[in-house]
């Protein structure tokens, strides 16, 4: 297996205004942040509509990830509200060429029935040709996965880490207390990436990697070492995100823009921004560039 990255983008996916896959800006995103010095992706996360994703475009998004960045790390995002459901988009992503899958815990007529949704994401994993990272996104899903689940899950041999994206750095620490030194935790929560490193998670996958790659990498990297030395660092991209997620995949989608990546449209029933919003997005995003500029 490829070696995971500690810094990933939840990457955006564009679609064309008829709503159809924009592939060519697909392979444009990925080359340029792979130049920008990123390792490591995930293909269809929340961030990349992964929910709304049609049959067989998983495949196509990891197939073109695949040819773009052969070396990078690509991890699959499985939205499933059953194993039969997951196991089709996970054969996806197998002949897509992802490394890994990232299985989101399921909410439809699951939701708070935590023996449930262990045996989901047992029974996926345990079917699983990749290995699986699990995740918990309760700001999406309006469930925030156990840590007691997460780490009798850890026990089981394919299940290889943990993205967290609740942003609260004591479940990162109990995570960490409560899972083997070797299991994968990422943040996934902007505002939260140095404390979250610093309870215990090995790196960041952030919808802020498509825009603030830099950033994101200089985050992780300081507070590696120690979280005081990410205060700056970690502040900048705060703020930047607090102005820019707001507007959701939307927000995210137009500080790419900015940064030089080829977003597109989302996807309906998502709608874009207003002129107002676009401002918003720009005066955040550019406020953290300028803020990061060599000789500030």
């Amino acid at each position: 297996m490829r070696t995971p990255s500690p810094v990933m983008p939840a990457l955006i996916t564009p679609f064309r205004r008829n709503g159809d896959l924009d592939v060519d800006a697909h392979r444009h995103n990925l080359a340029l942040l792979r130049r920008r010095g990123i390792e490591g992706f995930l293909v269809a996360g929340s961030t990349g509509e992964g929910p709304f994703l049609e049959p067989g475009e998983r495949e196509i998004l990891l197939a073109a990830a695949r040819e773009t960045v052969p070396e990078a790390f690509l991890i699959a995002g499985i939205h499933a509200p059953t194993p039969r459901i997951a196991q089709a988009q996970i054969r996806e992503a197998k002949a897509g060429g992802a490394d890994a899958l990232l299985v989101s815990a399921p909410t439809a007529l699951l939701k708070g029935r935590h023996h449930l949704v262990e045996a989901f994401l047992r029974e996926v994993a345990g079917d699983s040709p990749l290995p699986v990272l699990l995740y918990s996104f309760p700001q999406e899903t309006g469930y925030e996965l156990p840590i007691d689940v997460a780490a009798d899950l850890a026990g089981q041999p394919n299940v290889i880490g943990m993205k967290d994206s609740g942003g609260h750095p004591v479940r990162m620490a109990d995570l960490a207390s409560a899972t083997p030194a070797e299991f994968l935790r990422y943040a996934g929560a902007s505002a939260a990436v140095s404390a979250s490193i610093g309870a215990g998670a090995k790196g960041a996958i952030t919808g802020s990697g498509n825009h603030l790659p830099e950033l994101v990498s200089e985050v992780v990297t300081r507070a590696r070492r120690s979280v005081a030395s990410a205060s700056g660092a970690q502040a900048t991209l705060r703020a930047a995100t607090r102005a820019i997620e707001q507007f959701g995949i939307a927000g995210t989608k137009a500080a790419a823009a900015l940064a030089g990546l080829q977003p597109g449209t989302v996807r309906r029933p998502l709608r874009g921004l207003t002129t107002n919003q676009r401002r918003i997005v720009e005066r955040a995003w550019t406020a953290a560039v300028a803020d990061r500029a060599p000789g500030r």
